[in-house]
């Protein structure tokens, strides 16, 4: 049986030594979890257009949108509000056209929290630009410096009869949590099946798609601490394969 070739976009740094060496880079969680759950992880760096890009999709079985900064708000026709996070614009054009060409092609997705907000401004949807300012809620979704970490934040509700619920139960879940910005209006064909206790949506999905979930939190980081978030992968790849 072979085995499927999962993409996880890759984002731009210059953290490398000796300082300010630019690299493309991928947290190693999203390598692991995939390897875990049978997959063949392949980064795609996110400068790519045109051509090339079209060629690293043709080349993939399935698809990771991975965490990191915002995605300016022009491309959900909005003006910054002046609480922007780590914009890269040539990543946000790349990502938003592998997010459509997985949607119309029906490739199997899973966005994680940027992520997911790639696959609802790809949708035609819009976002919360930053929580804190733009809505009355006591709960926390922020971790240190934006780095998500495998301790439980809060919990979801995961909507029965969802995709989502297959794979990790309806009802209550723990998540952790490292993001500012969240899902504001729906991008069509998606569908909200989780919330955050103060309403934040956690989780979209595309029903009649073989495989498009997005959540807000981040799996790849507890997939030792709560092996239930396996699944997520497991699907992806279970998905990519058929």
């Amino acid at each position: 049986m072979s085995t499927p070739i999962i993409g996880i976009t890759g984002y731009a740094d210059q953290s490398a030594r000796p300082p300010n060496v630019p690299v493309f880079a991928i947290a190693r969680t999203y390598v692991e979890a995939v390897s875990l759950a049978g997959g063949t992880p392949l980064i795609v760096p996110p400068y790519l257009e045109g051509d090339p890009l079209r060629a690293a999709f043709d080349g993939i079985d399935g698809l990771i949108l991975s965490g990191g900064g915002d995605i300016h708000p022009s491309f959900f026709a909005d003006s910054d509000r002046g609480l922007l996070w780590r914009v890269d614009e040539r990543r946000d054009r790349g990502e938003l056209l592998l997010a459509r060409w997985a949607l119309d092609e029906r490739r199997p997705v899973l966005g994680i929290c940027r992520g997911i907000q790639a696959l609802n401004v790809a949708s035609g949807g819009t976002l919360i630009q930053d929580i804190p300012t733009q809505m009355s809620s006591t709960l926390s979704h922020s971790s240190i410096a934006g780095r998500p970490l495998p301790t439980v934040a809060h919990t979801v509700e995961v909507q029965s009869g969802s995709h989502l619920s297959d794979l990790l139960g309806a009802g209550e879940v723990d998540v952790n949590s490292a993001h500012h910005q969240a899902v504001k209006e729906l991008g069509d064909p998606l569908v909200v099946v989780a919330r955050a206790p103060d309403g934040v949506i956690e989780a979209l999905e595309a029903p009649g798609h073989p495989f498009c979930i997005g959540v807000q939190w981040h799996p790849e980081v507890m997939i030792e601490s709560a092996p239930i978030m396996r699944r997520l992968f497991e699907g992806l790849i279970e998905a990519a394969r058929s």
